[in-house]
């Protein structure tokens, strides 16, 4: 699948060749020590043979593409490029070529969740612990969120549901044990228990995203037969909820009664409400 440019990029701050960057961010080498990690780093997972490989890489070439920090009061904070550091460290590498940009912390965390995204370095699950980030301190709307890094506002809502699953299954994806898929055909499941007991017999067994939906279709034709509400609806009920799905870019579920029924509509924050708010508003 084609991926879409990601918003702004980090094209413009960290570019290949070295010539016709503006006197503000020409490339600088900076003491290691002097460079602190970033605080809102959205990688958690750093895979070591991944690692290995760019270690190898930096002591045959040396270290090709700059970081990117920002100034701060007793040095420098790492925005994007920990991969780098990580490996400059290990081989006892003194100074890094490095680009300084002022930025606010919600740039910072903007640009590393950028860089992650560009590289596919992030799991599902540091991605909408990413994303949930940005909504809670920063105030970002899923739309805002959508545009920054380029992404649909539904890809967006589904990954942030991931953190409905349990802990244990957020492991899992982290691990990389189950997908992003997986994850989501397992939310079809109100159980935490069954959602549990079947994301440990997917990864036992390692069973596919359509086998396991295989498992769980069954388990919700009886809970639909269950109620008298679903055998009444009508076929363009669902077409109606896919459609106010993408309007709304959150899950929508219509309950279907004999006489009366009801919308329900997932929010993740109150600013997300706000924004499901307005958009219905408008």
């Amino acid at each position: 699948m084609e991926r879409k440019g990601l918003g702004r990029g980090l094209g413009a701050l960290i570019p290949e060749k070295e010539p016709s960057l503006r006197e503000k961010e020409k490339i600088v080498y900076l003491l290691i020590d002097e460079i602190r990690p970033n605080p809102y780093q959205p990688r958690e997972n750093f895979d070591h043979e991944s690692l290995d490989d760019l270690v190898a890489s930096i002591k045959e070439k040396g270290i090709i593409q700059p970081v990117l920090v920002r100034p701060t009061a007793s040095g420098y904070e790492l925005i994007a490029g920990e991969r780098r550091l990580r490996a400059a460290n290990s081989l006892n590498i003194k100074e890094i070529p490095a680009i300084i940009k002022e930025a606010k912390d919600e740039e910072s965390l903007e640009l590393a969740l950028i860089e992650n995204i560009q590289r596919q370095d992030l799991n599902p699950i540091e991605e909408a612990c990413a994303f949930k980030h940005l909504i809670e301190r920063f105030s970002f709307s899923q739309e805002k969120i959508a545009q920054t890094i380029g992404k649909a506002r539904v890809s967006v809502a589904n990954t942030l549901r991931l953190l409905k699953l349990p802990a244990d299954i957020q492991a899992m994806i982290r691990k990389s044990l189950l997908s992003f898929a997986h994850g989501k055909v397992l939310l079809e499941l109100q159980d935490a228990s069954r959602q549990e007991a079947l994301a440990q017999r997917a990864v036992s067994e390692g069973l596919s995203v359509k086998e396991l939906e295989g498992l769980i279709l069954p388990h919700q034709k009886a809970r639909k037969q269950k109620s008298p509400a679903v055998l009444n609806e009508h076929p363009h009920i669902k077409a109606i909820e896919e459609e106010l799905q993408q309007f709304l870019g959150s899950k929508v579920r219509i309950v279907p009664g004999r006489k009366r029924g009801a919308i329900l509509i997932e929010y993740y924050s109150h600013d997300d409400l706000e924004r499901i708010y307005k958009a219905i508003k408008r």
